[in-house]
């Protein structure tokens, strides 16, 4: 035991030592970006929040929390927020829904602070398209209830968002781990399946939609990496380490000791397009929630093969420095 922790010791100080391996071409500064994460559940939306707040490109216009237990979620982001320093940031609510999934990380959200008067997640996201048209990006990590609300009240006013990038769907892959025998078929995505109905809205937008499906973020963060980051001791580095803990120690059997950091790829994306080149297809979103190619006018790009070694010394070199 005491050789094989000099060795993980050993593998963390030379995956900083030696990072960055791969260089990507950088955005210009000032990115607008409005955030709705799902965040409490999976551990995917805390890595994806800490290489966002991490990255002086953006400017984050606020974060609404989604799905489930809403407000639950926004304490969690308060307590995020505040003890890494970005308290600044404005916060929305999302509507409370009814959601399957256990909230893995309820002990650490409950100790952050009740946030009450936030305003409503779809005027938030109205709001800022209005106040900035054609600059936005809403950043969309988590099931598109909000997204959806915002299109109904006022569809004119979410046309001027920038565009949407959002985490979701399966085009020619579906879940799977191994990265040594041929995918497997795809499958119904869990935040296009958990509001179809939504995402439907979405696609039939008229908005510029950039799709990071499962054929492209399933990206498993390993545990040389986890101890570089869990040591690294910085303000964000801790939360994670926290909150990845306690998503740890739960009886889910996704909750394995490798994460897959799904929703980091669309963060990684905004700053980095060369990681994950797109592509035009048109999406359709069937009874069952597969996300369908079919003919005709496309209505998104899609990413459907990552540069995967090149995503994860990308966050590395980002959450170390």
């Amino acid at each position: 035991m005491r050789i094989r922790a000099r060795a993980l010791s050993l593998a963390a100080a030379l995956l900083a030592a030696v990072l960055p391996l791969h260089s990507v071409a950088q955005p210009a500064d000032g990115q607008k970006i409005v955030v709705s994460t799902d965040i409490g559940d999976d551990i995917d939306d805390a890595f994806a929040l800490g290489l966002l707040l991490s990255s002086p490109e953006f400017e984050v216009l606020g974060i609404a929390s989604t799905w489930g237990d809403t407000a639950l979620r926004a304490r969690l982001l308060q307590r995020l927020l505040a003890n890494t320093g970005h308290a600044g940031i404005p916060l929305a609510m999302g509507v409370p829904t009814r959601s399957e999934i256990p909230f893995s990380q309820s002990r650490w959200a409950g100790q952050g602070k009740a946030v009450d008067g936030l305003p409503e997640a779809a005027d938030f996201i109205l709001a800022q398209a209005r106040r900035h048209p054609g600059q936005v990006t809403l950043l969309a990590l988590g099931p598109l209830t909000d997204v959806a609300r915002a299109i109904e009240r006022d569809p004119q006013a979410f046309r001027q968002l920038r565009q949407v990038v959002l985490m979701g769907g399966s085009l020619r892959a579906g879940y799977g781990k191994s990265d040594y025998r041929p995918p497997n078929p795809p499958a119904p995505e869990y935040n296009i399946l958990s509001d179809i109905a939504a995402a439907r809205k979405l696609f039939a937008s008229g908005v510029p939609i950039v799709m990071l499906p499962l054929d492209a973020t399933q990206v498993g963060l390993e545990e040389p990496q986890r101890v570089a980051l869990f040591a690294h001791g910085s303000a964000m580095t801790d939360a994670l380490a926290q909150l990845y803990y306690q998503w740890r120690d739960t009886d889910q059997p996704w909750a394995s000791a490798t994460p897959t950091v799904f929703d980091v790829v669309p963060v990684a994306w905004l700053l980095a397009p060369s990681l994950c080149p797109l592509q035009p297809v048109r999406i359709e979103v069937d009874d069952q929630g597969y996300t369908r190619e079919t003919p005709g006018q496309p209505n998104a790009r899609a990413c459907l093969k990552l540069d995967k070694p090149a995503l994860v010394d990308f966050y590395m070199r980002r959450l170390l420095r």
